[in-house]
């Protein structure tokens, strides 16, 4: 029997994830769902958060989250996964932690990477968590590819992270 293709595993992936309309009040996860390795560790987030079930999922390609968080751009999207905070205060707006910061973040949330937090939260880490995570952002195509099945870009947006990835 041949093995599933990365994309096919990818879209199944995808349809597993908790959809926010499904579970109202969970911090939501915009990621890049044509993105191999995005998939790949929101799936890791996934099965971090099975004591707590405080995530639900979004690809930033769905139309929901132009509708939902207008504050942020297409450009912003594309450069880092974003974690909105499912519990806004009443008339104040959800707070959109982006790239490294929405991994400090998650520490907070996610019982399971508390032992990790005091390690995030190192008086200096959070410039390097920031560098390290932009490093990878921008190289995640590279690294393990893109699903072939999504839509294709029809802007430079997809550029960013080639034209990006060979400086420093």
């Amino acid at each position: 029997m041949q093995e599933p293709k990365t994309e096919d595993r990818a879209a199944a992936k995808l349809a597993d994830f908790p959809d926010p309309d499904s579970h109202p009040g969970r911090d939501v996860v915009i990621f890049d769902g044509q993105c191999n390795f995005c998939i790949g560790q929101v799936s890791n987030l996934r099965r971090l958060d099975r004591l707590g079930r405080r995530l639900s999922f979004l690809s930033l390609h769905d139309p929901r989250v132009g509708e939902r968080y207008p504050e942020l751009t297409q450009d912003d999207l594309m450069r880092q996964m974003y974690v909105v905070d499912g519990r806004p205060e009443v008339d104040t707006p959800a707070d959109a932690h982006g790239g490294g910061d929405a991994i400090r973040y998650l520490s907070r949330r996610l019982p399971l990477l508390w032992p990790v937090m005091p390690l995030l939260h190192l008086p200096g880490t959070a410039g390097l968590i920031r560098w390290a995570y932009k490093q990878v952002a921008k190289r995640r195509y590279q690294i393990a590819g893109k699903r072939s099945d999504g839509p294709v870009c029809d802007s430079d947006g997809c550029a960013i992270h080639f034209d990006q990835s060979t400086k420093k």
